[in-house]
């Protein structure tokens, strides 16, 4: 595992002699030009400083949006001493972890993976109401342990001000008892406001979907599973593959509801994706296959309970195919 070097005094982590060998080589932050709203700049630009006056910094990082952000600003204020750590394990997507590595990448920010098994934990298991806050725990647990392992103190995450205000978030408390540093909340960065400052950075996540873990696709109350895990993953593959952008596949203990986002719908409603998609789903393990004519929207896999959606915030698909535009053939052949 590779470790930070620490630099020489706090001062030069506040006035760089070399901002160029400090940050990253191909974005800065426009927090002094035009790309961000005044008031947009001047959140980004204190959720910076905050960072900087940090020995080192370890963001707990998805690839998604939110910690992407986290993590440009902590490259940007802290150089070599901030390092991404991605936590691998059944719920997170293969797709989603090659992501996470290419967006790092992008950066320029040091990346470390870390591997751990949410099914080690009986309470996780069990699906309660509480099962993201288990999962949570567990992971940002795995953060502290790397971080403690690099002589890093602090470890950030991407929770934004919007997201105390969503709902059920059982895996916010988890951040406050872990005494997890959220810049972003911190500095009052809205969820808009992160995309804004994303996109100033010119990562090519500004605009990425967010989606919560795998587990968030079973509902409340049935066991999690590796053998539901992963055909929940195979099966969002396909449609992924497919070039759906928004959607969701769940699994109500062998019937998978697929959800398609509003905006694609129609594409769904073509009787070749009826006869392909019932194809490779049950080849992948389901029992039956069912379109929700609702669409696609976050909470839904279990109705007035628990919504487990957001608390992975950001591991989404990519923004960048033709889901629901209107030049799409109907008539196209999926493939088999």
């Amino acid at each position: 595992m590779t470790r930070y070097s620490p630099r020489s005094s706090a001062a030069d982590a506040l006035f760089p002699a070399d901002r160029e060998s400090r940050s990253m080589s191909q974005h800065t932050l426009a927090a002094d030009g035009s790309d961000l709203a005044p008031e947009t700049a001047a959140k980004a630009a204190a959720a910076r400083d905050a960072l900087a006056e940090r020995d080192a910094v370890l963001v707990a990082f998805s690839g998604g949006v939110d910690s992407s952000v986290v993590a440009a600003l902590a490259r940007d204020a802290l150089g070599d001493d901030a390092v991404a750590c991605t936590a691998r394990s059944e719920t997170l997507p293969a797709a989603e972890l090659d992501d996470a590595r290419r967006v790092a990448d992008e950066i320029g920010i040091s990346h470390e993976t870390v591997t751990f098994s949410e099914l080690d934990d009986p309470n996780f298991v069990a699906n309660d109401g509480d099962r993201c806050y288990h999962c949570r725990t567990m992971r940002l647990g795995r953060m502290y342990e790397t971080a403690q392992e690099l002589d890093i103190g602090t470890v950030c995450d991407g929770t934004n001000a919007d997201d105390p205000g969503e709902g059920h978030r059982p895996g916010l408390r988890a951040v406050e008892e872990l005494d997890v540093f959220s810049p972003l909340l911190d500095a009052e960065i809205t969820k808009d406001e992160v995309r804004e400052i994303a996109d100033a950075y010119g990562l090519s996540v500004a605009d990425k979907p967010s989606m919560a873990c795998l587990s968030s696709r079973i509902p409340t109350g049935l066991e999690v599973t590796e053998e539901r895990l992963t055909r929940v993953e195979k099966a969002e593959r396909v449609l992924r593959e497919w070039g759906f952008e928004g959607f969701r596949v769940r699994d109500h203990d062998g019937l998978a509801r697929v959800e398609i986002a509003p905006d694609e719908l129609e594409r769904a409603l073509d009787p070749a994706f009826a006869d392909a998609v019932h194809e490779h789903l049950t080849d992948v393990g389901f029992e039956y296959v069912t379109l929700d004519m609702a669409g696609y929207r976050t909470g839904s896999v279990s109705p007035g309970g628990d919504a487990g959606e957001g608390e992975e915030e950001e591991t989404g698909q990519s923004d960048d195919t033709d889901g629901g535009r209107a030049d799409i053939d109907l008539g196209r052949q999926y493939p088999r």
